[in-house]
Protein backbone atom coordinates (compact mmCIF):
# COMPACT_ATOMS: atom_id res chain seq x y z
CA UNK A 1 0.00 0.00 0.00
CA UNK A 2 1.85 3.31 -1.48
CA UNK A 3 0.46 6.16 0.09
CA UNK A 4 2.03 10.00 0.16
CA UNK A 5 1.85 11.03 3.90
CA UNK A 6 0.60 15.04 5.00
CA UNK A 7 1.16 16.05 8.21
CA UNK A 8 -0.64 18.90 9.28
CA UNK A 9 1.51 20.65 11.96
CA UNK A 10 4.40 21.37 11.91
CA UNK A 11 5.06 21.53 15.72
CA UNK A 12 7.49 18.96 17.87
CA UNK A 13 4.95 16.22 17.10
CA UNK A 14 4.27 16.56 14.05
CA UNK A 15 7.88 17.08 13.22
CA UNK A 16 9.14 14.01 14.86
CA UNK A 17 6.53 11.95 12.59
CA UNK A 18 8.17 13.36 10.20
CA UNK A 19 11.60 13.01 10.91
CA UNK A 20 10.89 9.44 11.95
CA UNK A 21 9.13 8.17 8.98
CA UNK A 22 12.12 9.98 6.84
CA UNK A 23 14.96 8.11 8.97
CA UNK A 24 13.24 4.40 8.87
CA UNK A 25 13.06 5.02 5.29
CA UNK A 26 9.48 3.71 5.67
CA UNK A 27 8.64 6.58 3.12
CA UNK A 28 10.63 8.71 0.74
CA UNK A 29 10.71 12.25 1.56
CA UNK A 30 9.34 13.08 -1.60
CA UNK A 31 5.70 11.56 -0.38
CA UNK A 32 5.61 13.90 2.73
CA UNK A 33 4.11 17.13 3.31
CA UNK A 34 4.35 18.90 6.07
CA UNK A 35 2.24 21.88 6.79
CA UNK A 36 3.05 24.92 9.49
CA UNK A 37 2.42 29.00 9.04
CA UNK A 38 6.43 29.54 9.56
CA UNK A 39 7.52 27.20 7.35
CA UNK A 40 11.37 28.40 7.95
CA UNK A 41 11.16 26.58 10.94
CA UNK A 42 10.65 23.16 8.52
CA UNK A 43 13.98 23.65 6.44
CA UNK A 44 15.36 21.25 8.09
CA UNK A 45 12.64 18.15 6.34
CA UNK A 46 13.01 20.27 3.41
CA UNK A 47 16.46 19.79 3.34
CA UNK A 48 15.85 16.20 3.33
CA UNK A 49 13.79 16.21 0.91
CA UNK A 50 10.18 16.47 2.25
CA UNK A 51 7.44 18.82 0.78
CA UNK A 52 6.72 21.55 3.32
CA UNK A 53 3.85 24.25 2.73
CA UNK A 54 1.56 27.00 4.93
CA UNK A 55 -1.44 25.84 3.47
CA UNK A 56 -3.29 22.73 4.52
CA UNK A 57 -5.08 22.19 1.58
CA UNK A 58 -2.02 21.79 -0.53
CA UNK A 59 -1.33 19.10 1.88
CA UNK A 60 -4.85 17.37 1.71
CA UNK A 61 -4.78 17.64 -1.80
CA UNK A 62 -1.37 15.74 -1.70
CA UNK A 63 -1.59 13.11 0.86
CA UNK A 64 -3.44 10.05 1.21
CA UNK A 65 -3.12 10.07 4.99
CA UNK A 66 -3.94 12.66 6.71
CA UNK A 67 -1.86 13.46 10.13
CA UNK A 68 -3.46 15.95 12.48
CA UNK A 69 -0.75 17.35 14.69
CA UNK A 70 -2.59 20.80 15.82
CA UNK A 71 -3.43 22.10 19.57
CA UNK A 72 -6.79 20.70 20.18
CA UNK A 73 -8.61 24.15 19.84
CA UNK A 74 -7.66 24.10 16.29
CA UNK A 75 -8.92 20.64 14.94
CA UNK A 76 -11.99 22.32 13.92
CA UNK A 77 -11.34 25.21 11.85
CA UNK A 78 -8.34 22.65 9.99
CA UNK A 79 -10.90 20.25 9.24
CA UNK A 80 -13.60 22.82 8.33
CA UNK A 81 -10.55 23.53 5.93
CA UNK A 82 -9.52 21.19 4.09
CA UNK A 83 -13.37 19.09 4.21
CA UNK A 84 -14.15 20.04 0.59
CA UNK A 85 -10.64 18.43 -0.39
CA UNK A 86 -11.05 15.29 1.19
CA UNK A 87 -12.20 12.41 -1.01
CA UNK A 88 -14.04 9.02 0.44
CA UNK A 89 -12.64 6.85 -2.20
CA UNK A 90 -8.93 8.18 -1.14
CA UNK A 91 -8.21 9.69 2.42
CA UNK A 92 -7.86 8.51 6.06
CA UNK A 93 -7.61 10.63 8.70
CA UNK A 94 -4.96 10.01 11.55
CA UNK A 95 -5.50 12.68 14.43
CA UNK A 96 -2.45 12.47 17.12
CA UNK A 97 -4.78 15.38 19.05
CA UNK A 98 -5.06 14.66 22.55
CA UNK A 99 -9.13 14.40 23.47
CA UNK A 100 -10.20 15.07 19.54
CA UNK A 101 -13.05 11.86 19.60
CA UNK A 102 -13.55 10.11 16.61
CA UNK A 103 -17.32 11.39 16.57
CA UNK A 104 -16.13 14.81 16.87
CA UNK A 105 -13.79 14.51 13.72
CA UNK A 106 -16.78 12.88 11.52
CA UNK A 107 -19.02 15.58 12.74
CA UNK A 108 -16.43 17.96 10.69
CA UNK A 109 -15.68 16.26 7.78
CA UNK A 110 -19.38 14.95 7.18
CA UNK A 111 -17.46 12.24 5.09
CA UNK A 112 -17.41 8.26 5.92
CA UNK A 113 -13.37 8.24 5.34
CA UNK A 114 -11.57 6.18 7.60
CA UNK A 115 -10.44 8.06 10.59
CA UNK A 116 -7.89 7.12 13.31
CA UNK A 117 -6.78 8.30 16.77
CA UNK A 118 -2.75 7.61 17.74
CA UNK A 119 -1.76 8.51 21.19
CA UNK A 120 2.31 8.73 20.68
CA UNK A 121 4.41 9.67 23.53
CA UNK A 122 7.54 12.42 23.70
CA UNK A 123 9.58 9.15 22.75
CA UNK A 124 8.67 9.36 19.57
CA UNK A 125 11.29 11.77 18.85
CA UNK A 126 13.79 9.04 19.20
CA UNK A 127 12.28 6.45 18.07
CA UNK A 128 10.72 4.58 21.29
CA UNK A 129 7.00 5.78 21.67
CA UNK A 130 4.45 3.50 22.60
CA UNK A 131 1.65 4.26 20.50
CA UNK A 132 -2.46 3.49 21.35
CA UNK A 133 -4.41 3.08 17.94
CA UNK A 134 -8.03 2.98 17.68
CA UNK A 135 -10.37 3.73 14.62
CA UNK A 136 -13.70 3.59 12.61
CA UNK A 137 -14.54 2.99 9.32
CA UNK A 138 -11.34 1.38 8.49
CA UNK A 139 -10.06 -1.93 6.56
CA UNK A 140 -8.03 -4.52 7.89
CA UNK A 141 -5.39 -3.33 5.40
CA UNK A 142 -5.43 0.43 6.60
CA UNK A 143 -5.23 -0.50 9.77
CA UNK A 144 -2.06 -2.65 9.34
CA UNK A 145 -0.65 0.54 7.44
CA UNK A 146 -1.19 3.01 10.58
CA UNK A 147 0.07 0.53 12.94
CA UNK A 148 3.13 -0.04 10.45
CA UNK A 149 3.08 3.81 9.77
CA UNK A 150 4.02 4.31 13.88
CA UNK A 151 5.91 0.94 14.29
CA UNK A 152 8.74 3.38 12.61
CA UNK A 153 8.89 5.61 15.80
CA UNK A 154 8.35 2.57 18.53
CA UNK A 155 5.96 0.54 19.57
CA UNK A 156 2.14 0.38 18.56
CA UNK A 157 -0.80 -1.24 19.50
CA UNK A 158 -4.76 -0.82 18.62
CA UNK A 159 -6.98 -0.41 21.39
CA UNK A 160 -10.99 0.52 22.05
CA UNK A 161 -11.74 4.31 21.77
CA UNK A 162 -13.01 3.87 24.77
CA UNK A 163 -9.67 3.15 26.25
CA UNK A 164 -8.18 6.12 24.70
CA UNK A 165 -8.21 8.21 28.00
CA UNK A 166 -6.28 5.54 29.63
CA UNK A 167 -3.91 5.02 27.16
CA UNK A 168 -3.09 8.82 27.64
CA UNK A 169 -2.23 8.55 31.30
CA UNK A 170 -0.06 5.10 31.00
CA UNK A 171 1.28 5.62 28.14
CA UNK A 172 1.58 9.67 27.71
CA UNK A 173 1.61 11.13 31.41
CA UNK A 174 3.38 7.40 32.13
CA UNK A 175 6.79 9.29 30.58
CA UNK A 176 6.59 11.89 33.26
CA UNK A 177 6.02 9.43 36.34
CA UNK A 178 8.57 6.94 35.30
CA UNK A 179 11.03 10.71 35.07
CA UNK A 180 10.34 11.14 38.47
CA UNK A 181 10.90 8.00 39.29
CA UNK A 182 14.24 8.79 37.65
CA UNK A 183 14.74 12.45 39.41
CA UNK A 184 14.40 10.53 42.87
CA UNK A 185 16.19 7.20 42.28
CA UNK A 186 19.42 10.51 41.36
CA UNK A 187 18.88 12.15 44.21
CA UNK A 188 19.05 9.13 46.30
CA UNK A 189 22.07 8.18 44.43
CA UNK A 190 23.47 11.18 45.51
CA UNK A 191 22.80 10.75 49.02
CA UNK A 192 24.59 7.94 48.84
CA UNK A 193 27.39 9.00 47.36
CA UNK A 194 27.86 9.37 43.68
CA UNK A 195 27.82 12.85 41.68
CA UNK A 196 24.76 14.14 39.44
CA UNK A 197 26.21 13.12 36.70
CA UNK A 198 27.02 9.76 37.51
CA UNK A 199 23.56 9.01 39.38
CA UNK A 200 21.81 10.27 36.36
CA UNK A 201 23.79 7.54 34.13
CA UNK A 202 23.44 4.71 36.23
CA UNK A 203 19.74 5.61 37.22
CA UNK A 204 18.66 6.20 33.57
CA UNK A 205 20.28 3.26 31.70
CA UNK A 206 19.27 0.80 34.86
CA UNK A 207 15.44 1.83 34.20
CA UNK A 208 16.06 1.12 30.53
CA UNK A 209 17.63 -2.01 31.15
CA UNK A 210 14.43 -3.24 33.52
CA UNK A 211 12.24 -2.33 30.40
CA UNK A 212 13.80 -3.96 27.57
CA UNK A 213 14.40 -7.40 30.27
CA UNK A 214 10.33 -7.06 29.99
CA UNK A 215 9.82 -6.34 26.79
CA UNK A 216 12.52 -9.17 25.71
CA UNK A 217 11.58 -11.70 27.95
CA UNK A 218 7.54 -10.99 27.96
CA UNK A 219 8.26 -11.52 31.77
CA UNK A 220 6.11 -10.08 34.32
CA UNK A 221 7.78 -7.48 36.61
CA UNK A 222 7.99 -9.70 40.08
CA UNK A 223 9.39 -12.37 38.05
CA UNK A 224 12.83 -9.95 37.27
CA UNK A 225 12.12 -8.35 40.83
CA UNK A 226 12.66 -12.27 42.55
CA UNK A 227 16.31 -12.58 40.22
CA UNK A 228 17.58 -9.93 42.44
CA UNK A 229 16.49 -10.34 45.52
CA UNK A 230 18.01 -13.05 48.00
CA UNK A 231 16.70 -13.72 51.46
CA UNK A 232 17.72 -10.81 53.94
CA UNK A 233 19.17 -8.75 51.42
CA UNK A 234 19.56 -5.42 50.32
CA UNK A 235 17.21 -5.42 47.33
CA UNK A 236 14.47 -6.82 49.39
CA UNK A 237 15.23 -4.05 52.52
CA UNK A 238 14.68 -1.75 50.07
CA UNK A 239 11.37 -2.83 48.34
CA UNK A 240 9.82 -3.24 51.67
CA UNK A 241 10.67 -0.03 52.75
CA UNK A 242 9.31 1.80 49.55
CA UNK A 243 6.07 -0.43 50.15
CA UNK A 244 5.60 0.72 53.93
CA UNK A 245 6.38 4.21 52.66
CA UNK A 246 3.19 3.91 50.03
CA UNK A 247 5.41 3.51 46.53
CA UNK A 248 2.78 1.48 44.74
CA UNK A 249 -0.39 3.06 46.13
CA UNK A 250 0.72 6.45 45.76
CA UNK A 251 1.75 5.43 41.94
CA UNK A 252 -1.74 3.46 41.65
CA UNK A 253 -3.70 6.78 43.36
CA UNK A 254 -1.59 9.59 40.43
CA UNK A 255 -2.80 7.43 37.58
CA UNK A 256 -6.28 7.47 38.85
CA UNK A 257 -5.86 11.15 39.87
CA UNK A 258 -4.81 11.79 36.12
CA UNK A 259 -7.42 9.67 34.88
CA UNK A 260 -10.07 11.83 36.84
CA UNK A 261 -9.03 14.87 35.56
CA UNK A 262 -8.92 14.13 31.69
CA UNK A 263 -12.30 12.26 31.64
CA UNK A 264 -13.63 15.26 33.87
CA UNK A 265 -12.09 18.07 31.46
CA UNK A 266 -12.18 16.55 27.88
Amino acid sequence: MNKKIAIIGGGNLGTAIAEGLISSSFISPADIMITRRNINALQSLKDKGANVSSDNNEAAHFGDVIIIAVKPFQVQEVLLGIRPALKEARHMIVSVVTGIYIKDIYSFIEKQIPVFRAMPNTAIAIGESMTCICNQNATQEEIQYVERTFDQMGKTITIDEKLMDAATVLGACGTAYAMRYIRANIQGGIEIGFSAAVASLIAAQTVKGAADLLLTHNSHPEQEIDKVTTPKGCTIAGLNEMEHQGFSSSLIKGLTASYKKITTDM
